[in-house]
């Protein structure tokens, strides 16, 4: 179980990184998070899958006052998210036609969609930015989507003004990753053993009473 559980973590990380690469080369905009590290990258002259790995550990260091605990897969998608944006960055081509772009575009949405379930169903701990989100929420009392939405709005803001690219595409991804994930991580979760008298739904969060 736990070499699937490694295997999964690895496979959705890569796919995520890819999927970063995709948007970039579509040029229709980024999720803001994104957004950010794009701007930051331009104005450094540093790569973006550098740009994400640094900021990925200035994130967690936020996890310290909100008595946050890393696990395996928060430390592996610090460092493998950015390696793997700036491979798909080196092996894919940018489109100059609107066709291609769009295409491009949809693909990007999807496999992000896959590679989030992937790697959150391979519950090996969460990635540094959702695990910032939901330490906030649970030391302040604000909703989950409220820390979400502040968090994102304050990196978005500050990427845009540092000029990463907003375009359809951070409208779309906003739109479409949450209900994508929401169906595909059912398909992705890896379940727990289930312990001696208890049934299933009780050790197995994809069946498991919110």
């Amino acid at each position: 179980m736990m070499t699937r559980r490694l295997l999964q973590l690895l496979i959705g990380l890569a796919l995520y990184g890819v999927s970063l690469a995709m948007f970039i080369r579509a040029g229709l905009g980024l999720d803001p998070w994104d957004v950010f590290h794009q701007g930051i990258a331009g104005k450094t002259g540093l790569s973006i899958g550098t740009v994400v790995v640094i900021v990925s550990f200035l994130v967690l260091l936020l996890w310290i006052p909100l008595r946050q605990m890393p696990g395996v897969g928060t430390l592996a998608n610090a460092v493998l998210v950015g390696v793997f944006a700036d491979i798909g960055l080196a092996l894919i081509p940018e489109f100059s036609h609107l066709g291609g772009q769009i295409g491009l575009l949809a693909g990007a949405v999807l496999l992000n969609g896959i590679a989030s379930a992937c790697y959150i169903g391979a519950r090996l701990g969460p990635g540094a930015r959702d695990g910032l989100m939901t330490g906030l929420a649970r030391r302040t009392g604000w909703s989950v989507r409220a820390s979400r939405t502040g968090i994102e709005v304050v990196v978005l803001g500050a990427g845009w003004l540092l000029g990463g690219s907003v375009g359809a595409g951070t409208v779309i991804y906003a739109l479409a990753i949450g209900p994508l994930v929401q169906l595909l991580l059912p398909r992705f979760t890896v379940p727990e053993r289930s312990q001696p008298g208890l049934p299933v739904a009780a050790t197995d969060p994809a069946v498991a009473a919110p």
